[in-house]
Order: structure tokens, then sequence, then C-alpha cells
């Protein structure tokens, strides 16, 4: 039974494909954050250099990082990001089920005497 037969030979790699990098000066930033995300606990976190935005469901710490660089010009220090699953529940006021939506959030850490104005 030769199911992991070391003995094939390696492929070689022609030379017509090669690997495209796309700069990051190309990219468009703005798709990776969606929106500020404006709740009271959010505001109480602004007081405090941590800013919520919605961020896109394919984005990474590196990308936000990299967006709100560019976008805001202000050094963002740490970047955390949740995922909200979305959910069903039984609503107390008709009486149905309803769909809470999920999202993917990012917790924005600045550079103490940066700030972002949102509004």
């Amino acid at each position: 039974m030769a199911l992991f037969n070391r003995t094939t030979k390696a492929k070689k790699a022609s030379p017509k494909s090669k690997a495209v990098t796309v700069p990051s000066t190309v990219r468009d930033l703005s798709a990776t954050l969606l929106a500020p995300h404006v709740t009271e606990k959010a505001m109480r976190g602004s007081e405090k250099n941590v800013y919520v935005f919605e961020v896109a469901a394919n984005a990474d710490k590196r990308a936000v990082k990299e967006a709100v660089n560019r976008l805001f010009s202000v050094t963002p220090v740490k970047v955390n990001i949740v995922n909200k699953t979305p959910r069903q529940y039984k609503s107390r006021a008709r009486g149905r089920m309803a769909l809470e939506h999920g999202m993917k959030k990012a917790y924005v850490y600045l550079k103490e005497g940066d700030s972002i104005s949102l509004v």
C-alpha cells in the first residue's frame, strides 16, 4: 500500500506562474473599516483612547491597524477583533422570533495623545 510514497518527483514551478503581490497603497483601506460602532460602551472607551469600528468579515488585525493609521493619521498600539454571531430570540413585544444580526468589531487602542473625531 503506497498511499504516502516519497519516491514521486516534485513538480517544478513553471516560469509563467509568478505570485503577484498588491502593494498596500493600492488596496482600498476604507473597505476594511465599514463604520464606527457608536454605543454607550464605545463612548466610555473613547475617553480612554479605545475606539470601536465595524469591520469587513475578511479583515484581520494588521489590515485594521494599517487602515486606521492611514485614514485617521494616528498610531494604533493594539487591535482586538470580536466576532459577534447572529442569534434568534423570542421578541417580548411582538411575541415572535426575531433575528439579531452578526458583525465583526475591532477595538482599536491608540497611542497616548492621539484621538479620532467620529462625529
